[in-house]
């Protein structure tokens, strides 16, 4: 589901650059606006109480945590409240940068809770538990379009301008 709002949140902002709303001019930043809206929909359920079963809850996320985790319910309350600041940080030109590289840090974070949640086939929402297969090409999506959305960040231009000027040194 989550994809789903991804990819057709990014083709409708995409759309309306078509349409000519300059701000969505470019795949990348309809990109980000559309990673935004997922972001607030996953982040959403960090904050639903456990009787409510329409969609994964607080309760749920706090079983995905694994045993290694310290105070499980309250990071859940904070990777919430990450995943809406990174949110509100893609749609901003000035923040995007930033946020797209938390982002994708924060992604990369999350991803033993997503292990965990598949090995330890703990369900959503009373459904069945997502297949690691799936959760793992997810993450991955994640983190790349976090990073695509933040273009190339200034760490990694000045990582590649020293990486550049290392391998022309060494072939002289």
């Amino acid at each position: 589901m989550t994809v789903i709002v991804l990819l057709v949140g990014t083709l409708v902002f995409r759309l309306l650059g078509a349409l000519g709303v300059r701000r969505f001019a470019t795949w990348r930043v309809s990109a980000a606006h559309g990673l935004a809206v997922m972001l607030v929909m996953t982040a959403s359920a960090h904050f639903v109480p456990a009787g409510v079963t329409v969609m994964p809850n607080h309760a749920d996320l706090v079983a995905m945590m694994p045993p290694f985790v310290p105070f499980p319910a309250l990071m859940v309350y904070l990777t919430g409240v990450l995943e809406l600041a990174g949110a509100a940080g893609l749609v901003l030109a000035g923040t995007r940068e930033a946020a797209g590289v938390c982002l994708a840090l924060l992604f990369v974070a999350m991803l033993p809770a997503n292990v965990h949640a598949a090995l330890a086939d703990v369900p959503f929402a009373g459904g069945e538990a997502s297949p690691l297969w799936q959760r793992i090409p997810e993450q991955v999506l994640y983190i790349g379009i976090a990073l695509w959305a933040a273009g190339r960040p200034a760490a990694l231009r000045r990582l590649a301008g020293s990486f550049g000027r290392g391998r022309a040194a060494y072939s002289r």
